[in-house]
């Protein structure tokens, strides 16, 4: 939703790096910029204004003047500012002290609030909650028929006595779901209302009936991250008419520009609490205005990577696939292992979403974005049409078996072929990096593949090289040595061989040549 923006924002501050001092025409010019990236990305106009003369009045000042580094200054400023408007700090949710803790959604109709009710119980019962789901939006066609199926699907409770399509009472639903929920001794109610084409005063009112029914702990407003500046208009009518808490946005995948993510927080003065970012129940999490901005920013998103490996991945499990890479070779590492971690790897979700929360991928946006997520499903077929035997010693597939394999699989052979070549070459790599070998192919760097070994087995057929006994000879041969280490030390700040020379000069090692294709 934001690449628009990230990619204006990053052209912004390529013009500033290399520059020792920053005049106030180059700063100017800076935040012209920033305002066309943030007015272009539908932010409102005021959340705008105000943003251009933080981020002016700080860059003006001794933090930038007197910066090392003015560039960064200037991007860690706007770093600071956009965390401000998106809410500051994470906010979390309250809970009751005694008795369920009761949880209203309210919204437009379409905004994704029925959804986002399973998406939301999911995720509480994932933190050691027993959530209600309670329908009480009885005027859409199909809405009770639809929670109870989004319930289903999240494994939690649903409550929806009244049928629905026009016909019941939705305030008594959220009057007696909270002694049902006493009864049935479930902590969290989440009660689904009726969504509205606008700003309709008779179910504006319905909503404020049910809030004064149930005295919620939370009144949450969801709204659609697509919608653009209109959501700020309609957070602010929800505002005065029902109030709220705090906001949720959800469709935060869609490929709109996201003005009201950045608008509706600083407009309306609550927090944005939760996110939604795709179709799955678990698309769905805490929002974190610092990391929001960092990925903004095209710096990634490193922590929620690593709560998201947190959640998936076993540490008794992943230390002895640890152990076994770091055995002789990799060779305990077998293709059972590679298709256990690859499924473990999945199950964090889309390769591409994981791979956008990396530092630096912001300028690889068109390769993630072209990421077939089919290719895991295809490999892990290939693995599974193999024997025991052979996901234990790959080295006995040959023709026939391969043959038998793509069949079993429905690949062509050298997809297979390709399989097995691949699986052992990044065994090999692995193993390498385990056992502190560094990457591979890096003479002469200790850590980084040669080490000290390669270094002192050069040293010593340097010293066993014979002189000629001839001064002439001799002379020419000491001025080419002298020129050579000259050459070696201009190579770069590892003194990598080839450094020195053009890219179409430098030799990539021989275990990287099958992976560059």
């Amino acid at each position: 939703m934001f690449d628009t923006l990230s990619d204006r924002l990053a052209a912004t501050f390529k013009n500033l790096r290399g520059k020792g001092r920053l005049s106030e025409a180059d700063i100017d010019a800076t935040a012209r910029e920033i305002r066309i990236a943030l007015l272009e990305a539908d932010v409102a106009l005021p959340v705008v204004r105000s943003f251009i003369k933080q981020v002016k009045e700080r860059a003006l000042g001794s933090e930038v003047s007197q910066a090392l580094n003015p560039a960064q200054q200037v991007i860690k400023i706007v770093n600071d500012e956009l965390i401000a408007i998106l809410g500051g700090e994470t906010r979390r949710l309250r809970f009751a002290k005694s008795g369920p803790t009761v949880i209203m959604l309210a919204g437009l109709q379409g905004a994704g609030k029925t959804t986002l009710a399973g998406k939301l119980g999911l995720w509480l019962k994932g933190q050691g909650h027993s959530p209600l789901l309670v329908a009480c939006d009885l005027q859409r066609p199909n809405a009770v028929n639809q929670l109870s199926v989004v319930a289903d699907r999240a494994g939690v409770a649903f409550y929806g006595p009244q049928p629905g399509n026009g016909v019941g009472d939705p305030v008594q639903v959220a009057k007696d779901s909270i002694e049902h929920a006493r009864t049935k001794l479930y902590d969290v109610v989440i009660v689904d209302t009726a969504g509205r084409l606008g700003i309709d005063q008779e179910l504006m009112q319905q909503a404020a009936d049910i809030r004064d029914a149930t005295s919620p702990d939370e009144i949450l407003f969801v709204v659609d991250a697509m919608i653009g500046q209109d959501a700020v208009n309609t957070a602010e009518a929800f505002r005065d008419g029902v109030g709220f808490d705090g906001v949720v946005l959800s469709k935060l995948d869609g490929d709109a520009r996201g003005g009201a993510a950045l608008s509706i927080a600083h407009v309306t003065g609550k927090q944005i609490m939760f996110a939604s970012n795709g179709e799955k129940l678990d698309d769905f999490d805490a929002f974190h205005p610092d990391r929001m901005a960092s990925r903004i920013l095209g710096m990634g998103d490193m922590l929620s990577l690593i709560e998201k490996a947190q959640q998936t991945f076993d540490e008794e499990e992943a230390a002895k696939m640890a152990s076994k890479l770091a055995s002789k070779k990799g060779q305990d590492f077998t293709l059972d292992d590679f298709l256990a971690q690859m499924e473990q790897v999945r199950k964090m979700g889309s390769i591409s979403k994981l791979l956008g929360m990396l530092p630096g991928m912001g300028q690889m946006k068109e390769q993630i974005n072209n990421i077939d997520e089919r290719d895991v499903d295809r490999t892990a077929a290939i693995i599974k049409s193999m024997t025991p035997a052979e996901r234990q010693d790959p080295t006995i597939i040959n023709g026939s078996r391969r043959a038998r394999i793509a069949k079993g699989s429905g690949v062509e052979v050298s997809a297979v072929k390709g399989l097995v070549e691949r699986f052992f070459e990044a065994r090999k790599m692995m193993s390498r990096m385990a056992q502190g070998g560094g990457l591979p192919g890096m003479p002469g760097i200790p850590g980084m593949g040669g080490g000290p070994g390669r270094q002192k087995k050069q040293v010593k057929q340097a010293k066993g090289k014979r002189k000629s006994g001839n001064p002439m000879k001799r002379k020419a041969e000491e001025q080419a040595a002298q020129l050579k280490r000259e050459q070696a030390q201009q190579g770069g700040a590892f003194g990598l061989p080839g450094a020195g020379q053009g890219p179409k000069d430098f030799e990539l090692p021989d275990e990287f040549k099958k992976f560059m294709g």
